[in-house]
């Protein structure tokens, strides 16, 4: 049995990241509609708009979605309160320890996974009782640990010492990466830039043909010594924070000219490495249905090497 499934209610192990301002109701909605798990942010801060695209996703599907709650940015306690009665039932949490939020989001009836960078951070999470994780590669775009493990080998490490449910996140945009995590124990894969490229993403088209034009070098990880550290796309701005080190206070002032105006040069567009894998817009639907149909036929070809002891099959 899946267990990410039976945690969610989803019909399809696929997950649509939190992206701050971008993951709202419309997308989500888009998302659970066509069988994966909606996530609705609040990594925005606007406390007030994220609780009203809670109560828009009722009439938009009938399927179930999520909340993301990142620790360290949620400056109003108001939100974790408002989640604890809202009925939503399945919640990631990120940005920093889990503990405090913990017993009252599990005391609500809700299931619990927390994003990880690291071995270290995975097994702290599973000690506070955590019902599963979103592991986090350093491929993934967004905020990022400086010290940068792939996907390919986080999956793997905590395997190695847990067993519970893992959200594969970073560098996966289609069947043959959701194959793959599969392969390395991850029962649900999180995509970020292939949602924020689709087209019920509210974000300018400026951006979204970014993330086309993208190479799989066409992303930096800014600012290594200090915080927060990011991974975002290529652009003249980002160039001279890279070549800086350090990110200028004002890095995010501009950030809805960016997401909204597209204004690439107006803030950090953040992307994954999967931006260079990425060539085209299609709808929430297009991605999931062609993302299962590719994973279930990569499957169906490695089983036949099971089958017949022949790599040759």
């Amino acid at each position: 049995m899946n267990r990410f499934l039976a945690h969610s209610g989803a019909k399809y192990p696929i997950v649509q990241a939190p992206m701050g301002w971008i993951a709202r109701a419309p997308l989500a909605s888009a998302v659970c509609n066509a069988g994966g798990l909606g996530v609705i942010e609040t990594s925005s801060g606007e406390t007030e708009n994220c609780m009203a695209e809670i109560e828009k996703m009722a009439a938009l599907t009938d399927a179930p979605f999520g909340v993301n709650l990142p620790i360290m940015f949620l400056k109003d306690p108001a939100i974790l309160d408002y989640i604890c009665g809202s009925g939503v039932k399945f919640v990631t949490t990120s940005a920093g320890s889990p503990r405090k939020f913990l017993g009252p989001l599990q005391e609500a009836g809700i299931i619990v996974y927390h994003a990880v960078p690291t071995v270290d951070a995975a097994m702290k999470c599973v000690e506070a009782g955590i019902d599963g994780l979103v592991v986090e590669g350093g491929e993934g775009g967004g905020f990022k640990n400086p010290e940068e493990v792939s996907t390919l080998v986080l999956l793997q490490a905590i395997r190695a010492q847990s067993d519970v449910p893992m959200i594969a996140a970073g560098g996966i945009c289609d069947g043959k990466g959701m194959a793959a995590a599969f392969a390395l124990g991850a029962e649900a894969i999180q995509m970020g830039t292939r949602f924020v490229s689709s087209a019920q993403s509210p974000v300018h088209h400026n951006y979204k043909q970014a993330i086309l034009d993208a190479k799989e070098t066409g992303t930096y990880v800014l600012n290594k010594k200090a915080t927060p550290c990011i991974r975002a796309l290529k652009t003249e701005r980002t160039r001279k924070i890279y070549e800086d080190g350090l990110m200028p206070p004002d890095t995010f002032k501009g950030i809805l000219d960016l997401y909204f105006g597209g204004d690439m040069e107006a803030a950090v567009g953040l992307a994954g490495q999967s931006a260079g894998l990425i060539n085209d817009i299609k709808t929430a639907k297009q991605i999931i249905d062609e993302t299962i149909a590719e994973f279930f036929e990569i499957t169906a070809r490695l089983g036949r090497y099971s089958t017949d002891k022949n790599f040759n099959a």
